[in-house]
């Protein structure tokens, strides 16, 4: 019998610095003394109570391209993948929340006032709840690229949101997947601010031709790994 793998510690640089210096509002909200340990109490190790059989069997929150009563403008996309630990195993009957800007950049939210078109048929929200294998699947459309004003002539790469809820409210993790090939990843301060190159390549999706439908929507993978040395990037 083979011994039990030892916990593989994440590489530094794994994640992104609370206080980067291109990225202008990190100045505000890092923290500037050494973070102070506080033991789990009952709450966080037992909650959120989030009903996963219930938002599984629903299954309604997984097609963000249909929304009040219309289909949303845009380039149909389908991102699936898996939440995996460290060693490949399947992390079953995790809730992902997904939210994004819609295909002309915009957000439909009130503090968003980016000069382009909101679609009323996209409210750029969803979740699904991963299958005992750890994976996961839904539709969307492309984001488009927007403007942030953290320096001059700034944009914002396509990307799109994530939250991951394990069982408590101390597993949680917050990303954002990107787009293979876009160029401003190079000049986007949030997607540098991870300081490993190899950590920040695995926040960018892979195009694949096996999940992407003919004549409908192009397909992208994009796996979360909860720890260890190949762990996905958090947002802090």
């Amino acid at each position: 019998m083979n011994p039990p793998l030892g916990y593989r510690r994440e590489n530094p640089g794994a994640h992104p610095q609370y206080d980067h210096p291109a990225y202008t509002s990190t100045h505000k909200r890092a923290p500037h003394h050494a973070p102070i340990r506080l033991e789990h109490t009952l709450s966080e190790i037992t909650g959120p109570c989030i009903a996963r059989e219930v938002l599984a069997a629903a299954n309604s929150e997984n097609d963000l391209t249909h929304f009040n009563g219309g289909e949303a403008l845009g380039e149909r996309i389908i991102v699936t993948g898996r939440v995996i630990d460290e060693d490949g195993r399947a992390i079953p009957h995790s809730v992902i929340e997904i939210w994004q800007a819609n295909a002309a950049g915009r957000y439909s939210h009130a503090e968003d006032r980016h000069d382009a078109p909101l679609d009323p048929h996209f409210a750029g929200i969803g979740r699904v709840v991963t299958d005992e294998h750890g994976a996961y699947r839904f539709m969307t459309v492309k984001p488009g690229a927007y403007p942030w004003r953290n320096h001059h002539n700034a944009w914002r790469p396509n990307h799109i949101h994530f939250s991951l809820f394990g069982p408590s409210f101390a597993t949680r993790l917050i990303t954002q997947m990107y787009f293979p090939g876009d160029p401003l990843l190079a000049l986007d301060p949030i997607y540098n601010s991870v300081p490993d190159h190899s950590a920040r390549e695995r926040l960018i999706a892979t195009f694949d031709i096996e999940v992407t439908i003919p004549e409908y929507a192009l397909g992208y993978r994009f796996d979360f790994v909860l720890r260890g040395r190949d762990s996905t990037p958090a947002q802090n």
